[in-house]
């Protein structure tokens, strides 16, 4: 593992991009928890805090729609565009001061969402022709890792931030790693198809198309159904963190912060072993070891307690 792991850091755009990946996910791990401590702390409501989330990860659900606008323009110019966009975007939560302010959080969570859905679509063809074949299977691993990585300290110091300083110091940080992880995005070098030499669909056609390959594959359609339903149960779990912090633990809500770095530990085991694994198991099997082990996790959560 350690092998193949060298092997892809030797690559200077895999080094390039799993650097813009490491800012810009720390910035958004720091700022998605901040955000919930927030709006916990300004509103006294679980289920608003539990919002944030929602806000954050419901764009996923238009992922087949918004990502065909990948396919319309050059993925690295997207990359690049989309980061300033962000950066701009994620400023405004500067003006929160009351309850009554929490809606532009909401706001500025759904149109971060949005955009990392265009991203990550983004990322997957510029990949393609970035990064040799021969090394995506490790270099999918690595970069899991390092999204999950920035889970470890990026809570932590997210709600240390917000707690001493507020939360639009937050905010400001996020901004400043969509601004450097644009900066990365543009030194990777790759060559990308013109966009006039792909098919013109019109946007609903393309979508529709994707959706429908999806569905009759007989290896994917298992694996996105299996997966969508994962989620859906992580995002179930997730929304009674808050009242599990305060009636179950007995935990200000900023202890939310340490419980998502110890998440992220297990997340950069899991990325770090899954190319070395990939190579000795089928990748349906690999999926069926992740779904049991996510199961067992929370279930665990049910104990109530903290070792």
């Amino acid at each position: 593992m350690a092998v193949g792991l060298f092997t892809v850091l030797r690559n200077r755009n895999a080094r390039v991009y799993l650097a813009g990946v490491i800012i810009s996910g720390f910035g958004d791990s720091a700022m998605l928890l901040a955000s919930a401590v927030w709006v916990k702390e300004l509103t006294g409501s679980d289920s608003l805090a539990a919002l944030v989330t929602f806000c954050a990860w419901a764009p996923t659900l238009a992922g087949p729609f918004i990502g065909t606008l990948a396919d319309r323009m050059r993925r690295r110019a997207l990359l690049i565009a989309t980061s300033l966009v962000l950066a701009l975007v994620m400023t405004a939560p500067v003006a929160v001061r009351s309850p009554g302010d929490v809606w532009l959080l909401f706001t500025v969570l759904t149109l971060v969402g949005t955009g990392t859905v265009l991203m990550d679509a983004a990322e997957t063809a510029l990949i393609a022709s970035a990064v040799p074949s021969e090394l995506r299977g490790d270099f999918n691993g690595l970069a899991r890792t390092a999204i999950e990585s920035t889970s470890l300290l990026g809570p932590l110091i997210g709600a240390g931030l917000f707690t001493v300083l507020g939360g639009p110091t937050v905010a400001l940080l996020n901004a400043l790693s969509f601004l450097l992880g644009a900066a990365a995005f543009s030194l990777i070098r790759a060559r990308e198809p013109a966009p006039a030499d792909r098919p013109r669909q019109s946007w609903t056609t393309a979508s529709a198309e994707g959706i429908r390959y999806l569905w009759r594959h007989p290896t994917l359609r298992p694996l996105v159904v299996a997966g969508g339903c994962a989620m859906t149960a992580s995002s179930l779990s997730s929304t009674a963190t808050f009242a599990l912090l305060d009636t179950g633990l007995d935990q200000a809500a900023a202890f939310a912060g340490i419980l998502s770095s110890v998440q992220g530990l297990g997340s950069v085991v899991g990325g770090l072993a899954a190319g070395a694994l990939l190579r000795r198991l089928p990748a349906r099997a690999l999926s069926v070891i992740g779904l049991v082990v996510f199961a067992a996790g929370v279930l665990a959560r049910t104990s109530g307690s903290v070792p």
